[in-house]
């Protein structure tokens, strides 16, 4: 992958033959609202504004599980907004399939998306029939645990450097008063944190085994046992973690109260904004410091169709930006998110980003749960974590309900 520099990366223009003549208001819901993902947005609406059009925001708090439905049921419903957000892979193809998105091919063929966004399968993942319905913007990878380095020497142990360590350190943490583990009560980061030990426990032929060639066998297994008996200890770990947000949990990390946090690389975000720096005041470990990849999750935005045409302009122009060279740079430097094209370089990233970039470059990479299960599977066992997580069910148990769940979209 060639990242060529980033003073260039701010400097270069990018065509954009789809602009308006005229301003025009286009409103773009999502789910980002906490301080380092509106400071995000922030610069997205900044660059669409700058091209005389204008950025409505409709942020919905609650994150992506509050938002889609509401997002889902205003476009289905005839109330549809100027673009709106979805993870990577299935969640937007029904409304694809029923007609309801905006066809972006000509964008993406003028703009040569297929030779410069990286991995492919991000345009893949929008891609249907043939036809592009999608802008990616980044890559999201949840498999990351994050760390207070301040909690540890109150502790009075070393900063752990991988998982095993981590669970170690915990009894001397919570005789120091700490928190072992952050966790926020929002269903999805249950399913997070169990996604992100999967791999460092059973490591990553069984993911690839369960996941990608759908091997029951290896799913009700011995090595996914082990999985669930360490989501077990970390659920002991998390007991004292009362907060709702992500961010809550993140801020738990922030001001030392909590040793760690299973988290997506969306909360470098909240750190920086936190005045904190990487590798001084907090550690992050890819993979939970056992198997250093990404999973290349992340963020795109479709557009619904509106039946305006001077609202397509904008929309067509809108994705085309998000895409492009300053905007990719500005957007996740501040995000936290790695760029979703292969010749930009981000020079100004913190130490954690670029272990991330390192690992992207590498190629060590697979895809999201969402990409490779039906959102009926995926909110299936999203629901199971919760319950798992927030209940005395036995790791056994919970291990077979899980399988019965992908036997179900296998």
């Amino acid at each position: 992958m060639n990242f060529r520099s980033f003073a260039a990366a701010l400097a270069a223009t990018v065509a954009l033959p789809f602009a308006s003549a005229n301003a025009t208001e286009l409103e773009v819901t999502h789910w980002w609202t906490s301080g380092g993902e509106a400071a995000a947005v922030a610069e997205l609406a900044k660059a669409f504004d700058a091209t005389g059009n204008k950025w409505v925001d409709g942020a919905i708090a609650g994150g992506g599980g509050t938002a889609r439905p509401i997002m889902i049921s205003r476009i289905t419903g005839g109330d549809p907004m100027g673009a709106t957000q979805f993870n990577h892979g299935q969640q937007a193809l029904e409304l694809v399939e029923a007609g309801l998105m905006l066809d972006l091919t000509d964008v993406a063929e003028a703009e040569g998306w297929k030779e410069k966004i990286f991995p492919p399968s991000l345009l893949e993942a929008c891609t249907v029939d043939g036809r592009i319905y999608c802008a990616p913007v980044n890559i999201h990878s949840p498999e990351w645990l994050w760390l207070s380095n301040q909690a540890f020497a109150d502790a009075g142990v070393p900063v752990p450097t991988n998982w095993d360590e981590f669970v170690a350190a915990a009894p001397a943490l919570e005789k120091a008063g700490k928190i072992p583990l952050a966790l926020g009560n929002q269903p999805w980061q249950s399913n997070l944190a169990f996604g992100a030990m999967t791999v460092a426990v059973a490591g990553m032929d069984v993911w690839k085994k369960v996941n990608i060639e759908k091997d029951m066998d290896a799913a009700a297994g011995p090595e996914m046992a082990k999985v669930f008996a360490a989501a077990a200890d970390a659920r002991k770990l998390a007991a004292k973690s009362t907060v709702q947000d992500w961010n809550q949990a993140t801020n738990l990390v922030i001001t030392g109260q909590a040793g760690g946090q299973l988290m997506g690389d969306w909360a470098q975000g909240e750190f920086a904004v936190a005045g904190k720096v990487a590798g001084q005041d907090y550690t992050c470990l890819p993979g939970l410091g056992v198997n250093e990849y990404l999973s290349t999750g992340g963020d795109a935005f479709y557009f619904p169709k509106l039946n305006d045409p001077e609202k397509e302009k904008a929309q067509k122009e809108l994705a085309a930006l998000m895409v492009s060279k300053e905007v990719q740079v500005a957007f996740n430097l501040k995000k936290g998110s790695l760029p979703i094209r292969g010749d930009v370089d981000l020079s100004a990233a913190n130490d954690c980003m670029k272990k991330g970039l390192k690992i992207l470059a590498d190629g060590n990479l697979v895809p999201t749960g969402d990409m490779v299960w039906s959102p009926d599977v995926v909110k299936q066992n999203e629901d199971l974590m919760v319950e798992f997580w927030k209940s005395d069910m036995s790791p056994e148990e919970a291990h077979k309900k899980w399988v019965e769940n992908l036997k179900s979209g296998a």
